[in-house]
């Protein structure tokens, strides 16, 4: 006997049925209310069934449609269902309207759907990116993790070993800068700044960027170990450490004064140290400059007082000096007044380039 048919009117065919036709519902109906009310509708019809010699199939019927109703309310399980059955659905999207990576593999046929949940949980308990997470539970390797984040981001994807990157770019980053970003710069192409990186980059650093190559960025996704191979390379210890931030451009000057000033630094002519001698401001010393003054000023404070006390304790000794003798008190005045001024003029003069920022 078709229990299927004479209880519930399905035709012949197969069997059993898939979830829609055992709930006599559309194929794909979305409706959870719809669903759960085609299921309430044949249960009970089922259940006329319950006592008498059909008690176990009906028991069986009634299982089988209680486990079709519960896979098809439930939002996750429903659409493994319809993918199963061949059903495709539009992309998801992020709020930036990109399609999360997990989904991107699972188009590309790297992962199951049914993974995605077990990924998601790994990667939120050891606190990894979904990138990260599947490549550490082997699922896929780190080129094609790479290219889905690729993808989700609508970057491209590059392998360092075939790229060769410009001087004129690496020159204008400092070593530190790189290995705190985990990035290349590249080349400039079509007035964007390329560089490789492992993920998107932070709005610091694209302000940073911005700042010292005078264009925008535009960033290419890499494997991380390429990224750290080609830092480790490219910014070896003691390679483009010295690299500062270009200072802002200073505001042109007007009239004949202008065109002078531009002439000179056109005809690569040093700025002239006469106007720090006039009241300008002076050049700014670098700290082994600033360190040897600061102890050239303490030895002269120093000389300025032990050296008339030196010569007046040593003339002394040699029994040169008398006490009662009338310049003895002029000895020690003389020491009176050329320390103070010596002092007066390294802490206000000497010294002052020292305070200059």
């Amino acid at each position: 006997m078709d229990f299927y048919k004479e209880w519930l009117g399905i035709p012949e065919g197969q069997r059993p049925p898939d979830h829609y036709e055992l709930l006599r519902i559309k194929r794909f109906e979305d409706d959870l209310d719809k669903i759960r009310a085609h299921y309430k509708k044949l249960n009970t019809h089922v259940r006329k069934y319950a006592t008498g010699q059909y008690s176990m199939q009906s028991q069986d019927m009634l299982n089988e449609m209680a486990k079709a109703m519960l896979c098809l309310t439930d939002i996750e399980r429903k659409r493994d269902y319809d993918e199963g059955m061949g059903r495709e659905f539009p992309p998801e999207r992020d709020e930036f309207g990109r399609q999360p990576l997990l989904d991107v593999l699972i188009r590309q046929g790297n992962i199951e759907r049914s993974q995605k949940s077990e990924i998601e949980e790994f990667a939120d308990r050891r606190g990894l990116s979904h990138r990260d997470a599947v490549v550490q539970m082997k699922l896929v390797d780190a080129e094609m993790a790479a290219k889905a984040l690729a993808q989700q981001l609508g970057y491209s994807y590059i392998d360092l070993e075939d790229v060769l990157p410009e001087d004129s770019a690496l020159d204008l980053v400092p070593r530190s800068l790189v290995k705190q970003y985990s990035f290349i710069p590249l080349f400039v192409d079509d007035d964007r700044l390329m560089i490789a990186t492992i993920d998107e980059i932070e709005h610091e650093l694209e302000e940073e960027l911005r700042l010292r190559y005078g264009v925008p960025v535009r960033p290419v996704i890499a494997v991380p170990r390429a990224i750290n191979q080609g830092i480790a390379k490219y910014y070896a210890p003691g390679m483009r450490d010295e690299v500062e931030a270009p200072a802002p451009q200073p505001k042109a000057k007007s009239g004949k004064k202008a065109e002078k000033g531009d002439t000179k630094a056109r005809d690569g002519k040093k700025p002239d140290k006469s106007a720090a001698k006039k009241g300008g401001k002076p050049a700014e010393l670098s700290d082994e400059e600033k360190q040897s003054r600061k102890q050239m000023g303490i030895l002269m404070m120093c000389v300025s007082i032990m050296i008339p006390c030196f010569t007046h304790v040593l003339l002394n000794s040699m029994g040169t000096l008398r006490v009662t003798q009338p310049w003895v008190t002029k000895f020690w005045l003389v020491t009176l007044l050329t320390a103070p001024p010596t002092i007066g003029y390294v802490l206000l003069s000497y010294w002052k380039p020292l305070k200059n920022k």
